[in-house]
């Protein structure tokens, strides 16, 4: 079976791809559509073998974007249907209490992935779409589905169980699941590939920091707690999203403010975090409101690593001893101060960060920490592709 693997990551507006082979990682080509099924906006941005191509027009759904898409591969020479794909690989936000594993997507299995929209409402549903789209296209392809909250499944009980009546909790579901556990596998593996030593070894912290955030505690290789919850909205501060809020805030909004269901779940998915705070989401532009002095951003700014500093707390106190805090993905790959920041006042617990090191960007896998520090401070990039394509292969093959 051919190693070449079709990644797709399908949004609630967008599809991210990737062609790539599972064995050496190499891409050979990628691509994001955006603003489907908006009347205005609609743009594919394509890259392969040094070229670069942009297509501007409407995108009526998911199936139109990857027929755009796959004609864009066309204009570059490659034909999915005849190339050679061995399995097509795609991400989807939540498995429930049902897949914990990469899954080969028959009818049923897509049917149970829509069912679990009420977990996931924002993600899942557009999961769903783009691979009913795909197998439409490349049929008789297998299609794999790699579930985001897989790595977490087996959070211990103490961690994944929320304090509220047992019944009500087990007829709908609740629990702590987590998100981006695809990420903060593969990127704990790299640190303990990076360091020479023994996966199953090492107490880990991630940080997976991105326009969503996260953070993980891994003992020996298995998670045993994260930041987000049942939903994507628990946790640090992210981009759009609040992380931990008192749940009598929602209530109170309802009676006080007069908001529905609807405005209150925009408000959460999409008008908080650092938005809600300063009225922007992009951390580069965060950091130039703050360098212009403006007293928002700063806030969010401080905001945002206090909730970081929290959870490093909590997660030193969970494991009992640190062995490698991991900082990945955005935010956590490319800013320095956040970095520096979170990590300040803690050479007493051994964590430092060496200001030089820290500052200077070099491809993959780069140490921060001082010499000898005893525990290790790692930038390590994040390849959420490379890992999906990597399951889809074995899977398959």
């Amino acid at each position: 079976m051919s190693d070449l693997v079709l990644v797709l990551n399908s949004g609630s507006s967008s599809i991210k791809y990737q062609l790539l082979h599972a064995d050496s990682g190499e891409v050979v080509a990628s691509g994001l559509a955006e603003k489907i099924g908006e009347a205005h906006g609609g743009r594919i941005v394509h890259e392969c073998g040094g070229r670069k191509l942009v297509h501007e027009g409407p995108i009526a759904d998911h199936r139109d974007g990857l027929r755009q898409a796959f004609e864009m591969f066309q204009e570059t020479g490659i034909d999915l249907t005849t190339v050679g794909v061995g399995a097509v690989g795609h991400r989807v936000v939540h498995g429930g209490e049902v897949f914990w594993e990469p899954t080969i997507v028959t009818d049923d299995v897509l049917t149970t992935i829509r069912d679990l929209s009420e977990l996931a409402p924002l993600h899942n549903p557009a999961n769903a779409v783009g691979i009913e789209s795909t197998r439409e296209l490349l049929p008789g392809i297998p299609q794999v589905a790699v579930f985001d909250t897989a790595f977490f499944h087996g959070l211990p009980d103490a961690a994944k169980t929320y304090a509220i009546d047992a019944k009500v909790a087990a007829a709908h579901g609740i629990r702590k699941y987590g998100f981006h556990g695809t990420s903060h596998q593969y990127v704990s593996e790299k640190a303990a590939e990076f360091l020479g030593r023994d996966y199953t070894e090492l107490n880990q912290i991630v940080f997976h920091l991105g326009n969503g955030a996260s953070a993980s505690a891994i003992r020996g290789g298995v998670a045993v707690d994260t930041t987000m919850g049942m939903t994507p909205l628990e946790g640090l501060v992210m981009g759009t999203r609040p992380g931990d809020l008192d749940p009598g805030i929602v209530p109170h909004l309802v009676r006080v403010a007069d908001l529905d269901l609807a405005q209150v779940e925009q408000l959460l998915n999409r008008d908080s975090g650092l938005k809600g705070l300063s009225g922007v989401n992009d951390f580069r532009e965060l950091g130039e409101l703050v360098d212009k002095g403006d007293a928002a951003a700063k806030l969010a700014y401080d905001v945002y690593i206090h909730r970081l500093r929290r959870y490093l707390g909590a997660y030193l106190v969970e494991l009992g001893s640190v062995d490698v805090i991991v900082f990945t993905a955005g935010v956590g790959e490319n800013a320095a101060n956040v970095r520096a920041d979170a990590l300040a006042g803690l050479s007493g617990l051994g964590i430092e960060v060496d200001p030089g090191r820290n500052a200077t960007r070099t491809p993959g896998v780069r140490r921060i920490s001082p010499e000898f520090s005893p525990v290790e401070v790692l930038v390590v990039p994040t390849n959420e592709e490379l890992a999906i394509a990597r399951a889809a292969h074995s899977l398959t093959a």
